[in-house]
């Protein structure tokens, strides 16, 4: 159909035998309109296929109907092997798809990219930010929500700031493995922890030490970045420093699959020699060798939920201040 023969907001009008200001009162969302008339309108775009003017849509409502999804992360973290990313966007894509809203992902893994993702969201391109993966005490999320721009954080914000939030039970979850492996005999329990610039990292770990210490135990830790080739060279690491360990506790699956083959090139056994617990539960964790234990936490609800509470915020509706999640310990044989 040529510019020219689109159908316009008068037609729509005569179509539903209704004003054109009636017309445009409904397009843009207004709810003083009768339903019947909304009805009338609604089907009469139907039949001619009338497509609003966003434009002038966001002009008159002050809404975008989208989203942004901001991850400061590289493209090649966000969309690599790593299960965890692609399960909150996926979550997000749900959520946003039933409201009939649109998700804007952005990258921020860089200077530039965190500038761009600022000058984006101050622009009001969009109605409401969603944070996942934030590193360190980022500014950008107190930022925007000064300016009055509704903003949600997966993960709870490491400068303190009085921002919504969404997360797992980070602590519990490691608690609950840890203990598994001491009630099952094992002494010299040593943890590859995530990065320490994550909330994820910085929970996970705190959960291996508080049980470790409450058990009398002693702490092993080499640190990681919950990438395969981090949990190679920690556990390369901890045999080196503690040829004795009898488990691990990995703080991520990738980081459990690289460290399950490290321990099988030096010779140990799994989980005769060395038991190993990952958290995150990713598919391919139930067909590593032998089959990954691991804490599983819903990765696709945090995309999920983290969205519903934005767009509550985004209608101006209360919110909680966090909403965290259920992680369950899930039992293979690697331990």
């Amino acid at each position: 159909m040529t510019g020219a023969q689109r159908p316009t907001l008068e037609a729509v009008a005569r179509r539903a035998g209704v004003s054109r200001a009636t017309v445009s009162r409904v397009v843009n969302g207004s709810t003083t309109v009768a339903e019947p008339i909304r009805e009338a309108v609604r089907q009469a775009v139907a039949e001619l296929g009338y497509v609003p003017n966003l434009a002038a849509r966001t002009l008159v409502t002050q809404r975008t109907d989208s989203i942004a999804l901001v991850m400061p992360e590289e493209a090649t973290r966000v969309f690599s092997d790593d299960q965890v990313f692609p399960g909150i966007i996926r979550g997000a894509a749900q959520e946003l798809e039933a409201a009939d809203k649109q998700l804007v992902l952005m990258l921020a893994g860089s200077p530039a990219g965190h500038e761009r993702v600022e000058r984006y969201t101050t622009g009001r391109h969009v109605d409401g930010v969603l944070f996942a993966s934030l590193h360190g005490a980022d500014p950008l999320p107190a930022k925007l929500a000064a300016l009055g721009i509704p903003v949600v954080c997966s993960g709870r914000p490491l400068d303190g700031a009085d921002v919504p939030y969404i997360d797992v039970d980070q602590v519990g979850g490691v608690t609950r493995a840890v203990r598994h492996l001491i009630e099952s005999g094992r002494r010299r329990i040593a943890t590859i922890a995530g990065p320490q610039d994550m909330v994820a990292g910085i929970e996970r770990l705190a959960g291996y030490r508080d049980t470790v210490a409450a058990a009398g135990l002693p702490e092993m830790v080499a640190v990681g970045d919950f990438t395969r080739e981090s949990g190679a060279a920690a556990m390369r690491q901890l045999l080196a420093a503690h040829p004795d360990l009898d488990a691990v506790f990995a703080a991520s699956d990738l980081m459990a699959h690289a460290a399950l083959r490290t321990l099988r090139e030096a010779g140990r056994r799994v989980p005769e020699d060395v038991a190993m617990i990952g958290f995150d539960d990713i598919e391919t964790a139930a067909y590593t060798d032998p089959p990954l234990t691991t804490v599983r936490q819903p990765i696709l609800e945090l995309g999920r939920q983290g969205t519903r509470l934005l767009l509550r915020l985004a209608a101006g509706e209360p919110v909680e201040p966090a909403l965290i999640l259920p992680t369950e310990l899930i039992l293979r044989d690697s331990a």
